[in-house]
């Protein structure tokens, strides 16, 4: 049982009363394939709200007012029930968006095995099977249901998510139709079936990417560049007679402006059309460290050491927090850095596939075997795509094993490359292994068809980047030297300050301290934020992304911060 689903039943026993869940929630969590029921959830957000109203209690020990405690009361109890029922809705959002990005990579599988054999059944079996995410399932289910009928359940799985990409329905109306089209049109309707899906999803990709473009800048100004200015403002509120309480800090920036940030990015991210995901890495995958969870040690070390540099040479206030903030990231680092690792080599392995697939398409095309042509390609293609073909160039020659066997079997090229483009090549060459010379124009198209894609994944990130890069770079270097700056400049005016002005004698300034404090923790809450939002709008929802950059943003923001405020102590010090 994981740990998410022991924490629901444990908050769900909490309010042991009857509830009634709605529909939207019970088709969510049936998609997400939860291990509880959908009442479950529902009696576990009604729990969650009990635990985060009797978290803020024990503020009343330190001599916090009572209309602060009950407002975090209250928020603490309201945004945990929200959270709560609301995360099935969004797991599903985003498992779909996901799902979604391989619809191209789907009905080129499928068109590809048509210009192989004008099946239709064969082509949307052969889709089913070299998939592996909801999508590919989804339709092999239709499937199943269809054996036998004129469409192979092609047509009622392209309505299912025909809500959600459009252009799925016409791309397989046809692929449909191109199964009784005269051998002349096949492939003519066959190359306007893969068109019609790749224009669809950059269509829809250069909607959303212009869509968001108002959003994150709003984001970026109301949320991170306008409160981190106003800090400025903190030492003149006495001038106008405001006394300032720490508590109104705490509040503002590490309650509410986070909670709205995080409900403005799950608006933006629940709005993404598809997402195009990097390759997913098991955590037991032979080419990681053992225990991988060990390597987290690094940010003990580390932030150890930033503790006692930071306390002895100041400032000396904000010892623990960038410690904590410096020692979280170093171990995020550690553990997500071999995975990213691997995760690059998979990519590279990626890189020149259409290369290679164009050689071995030629080649076959002209009537040699499938197995002569990956030893070409793998003479002729570079780097580690090279290096996987000729891998299962020696395979076949030592071992004498099929095409299939020298790329996917127990000691195939690609066992250990968890990619699903790859394996998907695989599984054609395989094919074209026992069709022969009629597969060779399948496989120059696949190339032809992977570098379509290519070029429509690099021009949605290109476009996204130019939208999103400012968010995780405010976090990571200008917000921390904005926020470092003003806490700085607020240290200039203290009460003795104001106690010498006439008429500012009973005027208190907020502790410098306290409010240093105060904006660390929001800097780190950014990191947590803006990070993940700006890399979930390009790659979509991605543990190891996510773990790695929050990692580095911590760390630079977290010294950046201490450094700029450090530094303008030093200087009015000096003017003084």
């Amino acid at each position: 049982m994981s740990l998410t689903t022991t924490a629901v039943h444990v908050l769900a026993r909490l309010y042991p009363y009857d509830v009634e869940a709605s529909d939207e929630l019970v088709e969510s969590i049936r998609f997400i394939e939860a291990p509880y029921e959908a009442e479950t959830i529902v009696r576990a957000g009604y729990g969650a709200g009990v635990v985060g109203a009797l978290v803020p209690l024990p503020l009343l020990l330190y001599d916090v007012q009572v209309f602060f405690v009950a407002v975090f009361v209250l928020t603490g109890s309201l945004a945990a029930v929200h959270a709560v029922h609301s995360w099935p809705h969004l797991a599903a959002a985003f498992r779909r968006t996901e799902a979604l990005g391989e619809t191209p990579n789907l009905i080129g599988r499928a068109v590809l095995r048509m210009q192989i054999q004008p099946s239709l059944e064969n082509a949307v079996r052969f889709a089913a099977r070299t998939g592996n995410g909801p999508l590919s399932r989804s339709l092999g289910a239709h499937f199943n249901r269809a054996k036998g009928t004129p469409h192979a359940g092609l047509l009622s799985f392209a309505e299912e998510w025909a809500e959600y990409f459009p252009a799925l329905r016409r791309s397989s109306t046809l692929l449909a139709t191109a199964q009784d089209a005269p051998e002349g049109e096949r492939g003519r309707t066959l190359d306007r079936s893969l068109s019609a899906i790749l224009d669809g999803t950059r269509s829809q990709m250069a909607e959303f990417t212009a869509s968001i473009r108002a959003p994150t800048t709003m984001l970026f100004a109301f949320g991170i560049l306008l409160p981190l200015a106003l800090i400025a403002l903190v030492p003149a509120a006495p001038l106008a007679g405001v006394n300032l309480n720490i508590w109104m800090f705490v509040l503002l920036y590490n309650i509410v402006l986070p909670l709205s940030l995080i409900g403005a990015a799950l608006w933006l991210l629940v709005r993404r059309p598809v997402a195009f995901p990097p390759p997913k890495i098991d955590r037991d995958h032979p080419a990681l460290p053992n225990r991988l969870w060990l390597r987290s040690g690094w940010g003990i070390v580390a932030g150890g050491v930033v503790y006692v540099t930071v306390a002895a040479f100041g400032p000396a206030y904000l010892s623990t927090v960038v410690a904590f903030g410096v020692g979280l990231g170093v171990a995020l680092l550690s553990v997500y850095s071999p995975i990213l690792t691997l995760r690059h080599y998979v990519r590279d392995v990626e890189e020149h596939l259409t290369d290679a697939l164009y050689i071995v398409g030629r080649q076959v095309a002209e009537g040699e075997s499938v197995e002569s042509a990956i030893e070409l390609a793998a003479d002729r293609v570079p780097a580690e795509t090279g290096e996987v073909f000729t891998h299962a160039a020696g395979v076949q020659r030592r071992l004498h094993t099929s095409v299939e066997e020298a790329f996917l079997g127990t000691y195939g090229a690609l066992r250990d490359v968890p990619s699903q483009r790859a394996h998907s090549m695989a599984a054609l060459l395989a094919i074209a292994g026992d069709e022969g010379k009629p597969a060779g124009r399948a496989i120059v198209s696949m190339a032809d068809h992977l570098e379509e894609l290519e070029e429509v994944e690099a021009e949605t990130k290109r476009a996204l980047v130019q939208v999103t890069s400012t968010l995780d770079n405010t976090a990571a270097y200008f917000g921390p030297m904005v926020g470092g700056a003003t806490v700085g400049m607020a240290g200039m005016l203290t009460e003795e300050s104001f106690s010498m002005a006439d008429g500012f004698e009973d005027a208190t300034t907020l502790a410098v301290d306290g409010l240093g404090i105060v904006v660390a923790v929001y800097l780190i809450l950014l990191a947590f934020i803006m990070t993940p939002l700006s890399y979930a709008l390009r790659h979509g929802m991605d543990r190891t992304l996510f773990g790695y950059h929050i990692g580095r943003t911590l760390v630079s923001s977290m010294i950046l911060f201490t450094l700029t405020v450090a530094l303008i102590d030093v200087a009015i010090v000096d003017i003084g």
